[in-house]
């Protein structure tokens, strides 16, 4: 009997343990944690950065070529121009070329040395003031008209002046009222003053009043038909293309000389535009507008605006007598 209870406590103490009901000693409990099989030890698997995904480099800027002129006509008719040079060179070169007007023929010049322009239309004077300003830079073409271009003398039909023969006999214009076109412009002042000097007239002394500085060919035309001045010189492609379009009234203004042939306008590029555009650059736009031709449709419309038949190769030394003249005048330091 004693046996048998002693056997059934046994089986309630475990039970109770088993619950939790009793508590067990802490030396009985490390016993059985002792015998108790370890649990599996946890692993963390590698952990792996993905591969970042392909970067595309930022596009480069796209290039613009400045083009500018100097302001030598009205701005109309050089918008017309200089944006139809745009399109035709942007065609041909395969670059983005953006036409940049100017206030007067030394910001040209001035934008032309700092290199805010890339490729300016220059007269004699300003190419050379330019060429020598801004070393590096490339003289690359002439209009085959620029070979021997001329200037023009005008007086107001209500003075009489006689047509005039030569050089020496433009002392006929002794004590009228005379204005040049800007004070930079190679057939508006620079010959027509060196041509003037021959005559051996002088601005300050032989001619009524001050000499008037008009800032442009058109402007000069107009001012001499009004009577503000009654004689002034010009451009000969201006003078002529006025009379064509039939925009001068030739009943008021009438031509009296034509002055002998020098060397004019001109296409310079500046001295970092192989670096901006690509190396040969400035070979393959000189080519390109020695180029323009009267077989291509677009190419005779920009040699008709020009008033050529062809652009020609140009030489540094076909302007010595301009940096000579300019020199004289101090216009040419």
């Amino acid at each position: 009997m004693k046996h048998t209870l002693r056997t059934a406590a046994r089986v309630l103490g475990v039970v109770a343990v088993a619950v939790g009901l009793i508590a067990v000693p802490a030396s009985a409990a490390k016993k059985v944690a002792a015998k108790k099989t370890p649990a599996p030890v946890a692993t963390v698997a590698p952990v792996t950065t993905a591969a970042p995904a392909p970067t595309t480099a930022p596009p480069r800027p796209t290039r613009t070529l400045k083009l500018g002129a100097i302001p030598d006509q009205d701005p109309a008719k050089l918008t017309r121009i200089y944006s139809t040079v745009a399109t035709y060179l942007s065609d041909k070169l395969g670059v983005k070329v953006e036409y940049v007007p100017v206030t007067d023929y030394a910001s040209a010049v001035n934008l032309f040395r700092t290199g805010d322009l890339d490729l300016v239309w220059f007269g004699g004077l300003t190419g050379t003031q330019a060429r020598l300003q801004t070393p590096g830079a490339t003289l690359l073409a002439q209009r085959d008209i620029d070979e021997s271009f001329h200037s023009v003398f005008i007086v107001n039909t209500s003075v009489r002046v006689p047509t005039i023969a030569s050089v020496r006999n433009l002392a006929f214009l002794k004590g009228l009222r005379f204005t040049y076109g800007s004070n930079s412009s190679t057939s508006g002042f620079l010959m027509p003053e060196f041509f003037l000097d021959q005559a051996g007239l002088n601005d300050e002394q032989d001619f009524a009043g001050t000499v008037g500085f008009s800032g442009s060919h058109d402007k000069t035309i107009d001012l001499v038909a009004s009577g503000t001045f009654e004689a002034g010189a010009l451009n000969e492609q201006v003078w002529k293309n006025r009379k064509a379009a039939g925009t001068v009234d030739l009943t008021k203004v009438a031509e009296v000389f034509r002055t002998p042939g020098y060397h004019d306008y001109q296409w310079q590029a500046g001295p970092k535009t192989d670096e901006r555009f690509g190396a040969g650059f400035t070979d393959k736009l000189k080519t390109t507008i020695l180029g323009i031709s009267s077989s291509d449709p677009s190419g005779t419309a920009l040699l008709d605006l020009f008033g050529a038949k062809k652009f020609v190769p140009a030489d540094a030394k076909d302007y010595s007598e301009i940096e000579r003249i300019g020199r004289k005048l101090k216009l040419i330091n």
